[in-house]
C-alpha cells in the first residue's frame, strides 16, 4: 500500500510545481495591447450617412435648408449659392426670430459643409438649428 501512496504523490508533485508567472505576464501583455489598439481602431473607421431615431420634427414654425452633394443650397424649393442662402437666412430671422432651422445634408456631402450651414444660421441670429437624419 505504501508503494501506491508514493506513486500518487509523485504524480501530484508535478501539478504543484506549475509556474504561473509566464501565464500572468502573457495576460498583462494582451491587456496592454488591447488597451492601446482599441482607440486607434475607433478613429480609423469610415462612416456613412447618419441614421438614427430621434424626436419627431417640428412641423410648424420651421424652415428647412437642404444641401445637395454638388454644393447647391435649396431653401423653399429655390436653388441658390452660399451667399444667397446666407441672405435668405438673415431675411427669415428678420421675419421671425423664433423659426426652427432644419438642416438636411445629402449623404455624400462633406461634413464641414453641413457645419457651415449651421454656422450660417447662427450668424443670422437663430439659436436653434437641428440636423435632420434618415430613420433607422
Amino acid at each position: 500500500m505504501s508503494a501506491r501512496r508514493g506513486r500518487r504523490r509523485t504524480q501530484l508533485k508535478g501539478i504543484d510545481e506549475i509556474n504561473m508567472t509566464p501565464l500572468i505576464d502573457l495576460t498583462f501583455l494582451l491587456l496592454i495591447v488591447f488597451m492601446i489598439t482599441m482607440p486607434l481602431m475607433e478613429y480609423g473607421t469610415e462612416v456613412n450617412a447618419p441614421e438614427m431615431n430621434a424626436e419627431s420634427l417640428p412641423e410648424d414654425n420651421t424652415k428647412t435648408v437642404n444641401l445637395r452633394a454638388d454644393g447647391v443650397y435649396v431653401i423653399d424649393k429655390l436653388e441658390m449659392n452660399a451667399d444667397q442662402a446666407r441672405a435668405t437666412l438673415e431675411r427669415f430671422y428678420q421675419e421671425n426670430p423664433n423659426f426652427n432651422i432644419l438642416v438636411r445634408g445629402d449623404g455624400e456631402c462633406i461634413y464641414s459643409n453641413i457645419v457651415e450651414v449651421v454656422k450660417m444660421a447662427r450668424d443670422a441670429g437663430f439659436t436653434k438649428a437641428q440636423l435632420v437624419t434618415s430613420a433607422e
